[in-house]
Parts: structure tokens; sequence; C-alpha cells
């Protein structure tokens, strides 16, 4: 479990990152791509930032790979906004919690329906 220091770390690594990816970047595979949270060894050389992207699994593909072909401008937004010793090198993975939220979600609410009763009918209407 990460610390009170390390969960500020990812919280202001995922801020920046994030505004990076809206101001910054124009890629058109990048608009409707959000960071979900930043995990930052404690030695602050390499992080792993999580992001989701709407869209088939073509488009979160094509959204790791702008990701992954900016990390350069990202690294240098990090270093502006934070002022820290060392720039974490990242590394951009999915992050599937979204999905299977709404997934679970979906299931309940199906649960849920299958639960209720039947609306009767009302009487002398056959």
């Amino acid at each position: 479990m990460a610390n009170s220091r390390m969960r500020r770390v990812n919280e202001v690594l995922r801020e920046v990152i994030g505004q990076a990816v809206t101001v910054e970047l124009s890629d058109p595979r990048l608009e409707m791509v959000a960071v979900t949270h930043v995990d930052a060894t404690p030695d602050l050389r390499s992080a792993k930032v999580y992001v989701t992207a709407l869209g088939g699994e073509e488009s979160r593909e094509g959204a790791l790979r702008a990701l992954r072909s900016a990390h350069g401008i990202l690294q240098s937004a990090i270093n502006r906004e934070t002022h820290m010793k060392r720039t974490p090198t990242l590394t951009f993975t999915y992050d599937e919690a979204v999905e299977t939220g709404l997934r679970i979600s979906a299931l309940l609410e199906e649960e849920q329906e299958a639960e209720r009763p039947a609306p009767e009918e009302p009487e002398g209407t056959a």
C-alpha cells in the first residue's frame, strides 16, 4: 500500500498527465482518453499510467500508441509542472476497471429485473 506521500505524488502525476493529454496533445486518437490513475515506484524512476478510452479495441490500441509516441512531451510537462528531482519514465496501460464496473452494474441490473414480480393483470380481463 502506498504511503500518503506516494498517493499525493501519484495524484499530482495523474493531474499533470491528464491536463497535458487534453491541452498539449492534438492527436485525434486521444480525443476520448482519460487518465484514471498513476502508480509510480517509490524511487520515482518509473510510473505506470492507467488510461481508459471510449470505443473498441482498435481505438484503444491507437490511443495507447499515441500516448507512447508522446511520452517525451508528457515527461516534459511533468518536469515543468512538478519540479521533481527525477522525472519518472512513463509506461501506459489500458485500465479495464471501468469496463469491469459497467459489466457488473449491468449484471446486477439484470438480476434485479429477474427478481421483480411480474405485474398482475387486472381481474376480469380474460
